[in-house]
């Protein structure tokens, strides 16, 4: 998250996705059976991921994933923290962390006194499975295949568009993703997922403590 945690910032809405792993859309054919399985297990299994992320200097980021219970991720970077929720589409971004993301591509932006503990509401276009699922254009990279820390050997997909490039490691019994390595101008991370079917106890923000696109937007006067 890199979440695969790292989609890019397109719009104010859709910033939320900068601290989750991103989609690319390199070119090239579809990645396989392989890939294919490793979406449907990620989309219909629970899973945990944790390791760094290359949205922001020096973050790191924690992701729980339950398909009935939605998506958590929580994220700490020099100055700051913030979490991320997603479920049936929904997505509800901390106020100081969508307001750092947008503050790293060159907006002015600042959190009001008492909005720290807000989220911001947006819809995400793919569900909530945008933010882990490995991209269709990930092609398999035979000569990257390799065996983890942990002893699992895995197959390599890879993808590519600009200066940004992923690398995904799947079980090759299981096809279940182990590890994603993620490189975006200049920053390079690793992730790692475990805990497949395990429970985890999340919950969404609570009425109360969301806060529409337009409205933050107002309230920060972007």
């Amino acid at each position: 998250m890199t979440v695969h945690g790292n989609a890019l910032l397109r719009t104010l809405a859709a910033a939320a996705a900068v601290v989750a792993a991103a989609a690319l859309t390199g070119c090239g054919a579809g990645g396989g059976p392989s890939v294919e399985k490793a979406n449907e297990l990620l989309r219909t299994t629970s899973f945990h991921s944790s390791g760094g992320t290359t949205a922001f200097a020096g973050g790191s980021q924690e992701v729980w994933w339950d398909p009935e219970r939605g998506l958590r991720m929580k994220a700490v970077w020099n100055g700051g923290s913030g979490e991320m929720y997603c479920k049936d589409g929904e997505t509800y971004t901390g106020a100081t962390m969508l307001a750092d993301a947008l503050r790293q591509k060159g907006q002015d932006v600042t959190v009001p006194a008492g909005m720290s503990d807000v989220f911001v509401t947006s819809r995400t276009p793919g569900g909530c499975e945008t933010y882990f699922r490995i991209p269709d254009a990930a092609e398999r990279a035979p000569a990257s295949d390799r065996t983890t820390a942990r002893g699992v050997r895995t197959e390599a997909f890879g993808v590519s568009a600009g200066t940004a490039s992923d690398m995904y490691y799947v079980d090759g019994d299981t096809s279940r993703l182990v590890e994603l390595m993620a490189y975006r101008d200049g920053r390079f991370s690793t992730t790692e997922y475990d805990s497949y079917g395990e429970e985890f106890p999340i919950s969404m923000p609570p009425d109360g403590r969301r806060m529409s696109t337009d409205e933050f937007r107002r309230r920060v006067g972007g």
